[in-house]
């Protein structure tokens, strides 16, 4: 298992596992009543596909089975991914989904909460699927995104929900804190950051 700079064919992948995250339910509330979860995967196809969005796959490393296919990195099978952009740019990034939440689901979220600010790194989304679960990748994907944060010299940060404490126990094995509280999408949470990936690294490939 490898973890690589994503390219375009890993899109479709990339959008599924970022609605994994997120969970089916997150998904459909953000749908909303009249759409289901077959028309938000639509809208998150077409947001990875960008360049300039918050969940483009030019914000994202991909884990990759380079065994399944004797070596070849192009055609090897996604394990999982996982997506982060700097904060300074939520804004300008998240105009790609406000216009694309109005145009597939007919909703209007330029209310929404802010998940993350300037002066960090934001990890967004992280999933892996089921079948590559319990073989360290997620840590590996934290891991190679923190050093990518540390390379911009910005702290890695994140949201987890209090009702997760198995991805806190992850975050944390990798050197993330606590900083504060925060609410998004009507869920408390916690905003996790760690400083440098020294910190975590020891521990990447052994947990998650």
């Amino acid at each position: 298992m490898i973890i690589i700079k994503a390219q375009p064919q890993h899109c479709e992948d990339i959008a599924r596992l970022i609605m994994t995250a997120m969970t089916d339910e997150c998904c459909q509330n953000i749908a909303g009543e009249k759409h289901n979860i077959d028309d938000f995967h639509k809208m998150m196809l077409e947001l990875v596909r960008m360049d300039d969005s918050q969940y483009s796959w030019r914000n994202a490393f991909v884990a990759v089975d380079e065994k399944a296919t004797d070596g070849d990195i192009d055609k090897a099978p996604v394990a999982g991914a996982i997506v982060g952009y700097d904060g300074k740019d939520l804004h300008r990034l998240r105009l790609r989904f406000l216009e694309a939440a109005k145009k597939h689901l007919e909703m209007d979220y330029s209310q929404m909460d802010d998940e993350t600010q300037e002066g960090e790194f934001y990890l967004d989304s992280l999933a892996v699927y089921s079948a590559y679960r319990r073989q360290g990748i997620a840590s590996m994907l934290l891991d190679r995104m923190i050093r990518h944060a540390a390379s911009l010299n910005l702290p890695a940060a994140l949201l987890v929900d209090k009702n997760n404490p198995n991805a806190e126990r992850l975050y944390t094995s990798l050197g993330f804190r606590y900083q504060n509280d925060a609410m998004w999408g009507g869920h408390e949470m916690k905003h996790l950051v760690v400083e440098s990936w020294e910190e975590g690294s020891q521990n990447s490939i052994s947990a998650g």
